[in-house]
């Protein structure tokens, strides 16, 4: 949407609002606010703009105020009739007690993005500041979404959820198996240390069995000379 000229706009709002309203002269002066910029999705349905104007030195008259709508190269008047109805494209709806008119655009869509612009006017006054005009309030009305990028964005969550599964089973798997591997280790030490202790309570055995027999063995000489001294003594004895 292209950018509309502010000072022009004003101009033409200006010479349309004195050319819809004239009489009696007099000092009024009005001031009109609208916000800058409003951003909207067309499921939306429908958005309300609001636009707040002030008045000093008028005559106790109700104000009228019109709305216009400025597209790239397209200009319109609307609800010159009113548009009280809910069931029109657009309703006005004025709380003149509270200084506020709004515009409602129903049944959004993204053409209807634009600048509307809010004019107040006194209709008995023809002193030029008896008739202002807001700076326009920029509607952006956003479409329906490429159901390519939709997809695309889903497929890509969908991926990052999965390397993240993918990692978190990879941690585990990396825990468990060296959590295994420790036990493994453990347990071949364990039986490596009893293995150990076993071969040195046979050792110890076999040392103790080869004492025993080495002391047997030393002794065994020592009982046959005391046999022979004895018999030798016992035949030098005899007559």
């Amino acid at each position: 949407m292209e950018t509309v000229d502010a000072a022009k706009l004003t101009l033409r709002l200006g010479i349309t609002l004195m050319l819809c309203y004239g009489g009696a002269a007099g000092n009024c002066t009005i001031s009109v606010s609208q916000p800058p910029d409003l951003e909207v999705d067309y499921t939306q349905g429908a958005v309300t703009l609001l636009c707040s104007f002030s008045t000093v030195g008028c005559p106790p008259r109700t104000p009228h105020s019109l709305w216009f709508r400025y597209r790239a190269h397209q200009s319109e008047t609307l609800c010159s009739d009113g548009c009280t109805s809910k069931g029109d494209k657009f309703t006005v709806t004025k709380a003149l007690a509270q200084s506020q008119v709004s515009l409602t655009v129903n049944r959004l869509t993204p053409n209807d993005s634009a600048i509307y612009v809010c004019g107040i006017a006194v209709p008995s006054s023809e002193d030029p500041r008896a008739k202002q005009t807001g700076v326009g309030t920029v509607l952006v009305v956003r479409g329906m979404r490429d159901p390519g990028k939709e997809l695309q964005g889903l497929l890509i969550a969908v991926l990052c959820l999965l390397s993240v599964y993918i990692a978190g089973v990879l941690v585990v798997f990396i825990i468990l198996s060296r959590s295994k591997l420790n036990t493994l280790r453990n347990k071949e030490a364990e039986d490596s240390q009893k293995k150990k202790s076993a071969r040195r309570i046979f050792q110890e055995i076999a040392q103790e069995l080869y004492n025993k027999r080495l002391v047997e063995t030393s002794q065994q000489p020592e009982k046959d000379n005391t046999y022979e001294n004895r018999t030798a003594l016992y035949n030098y004895e005899r007559p």
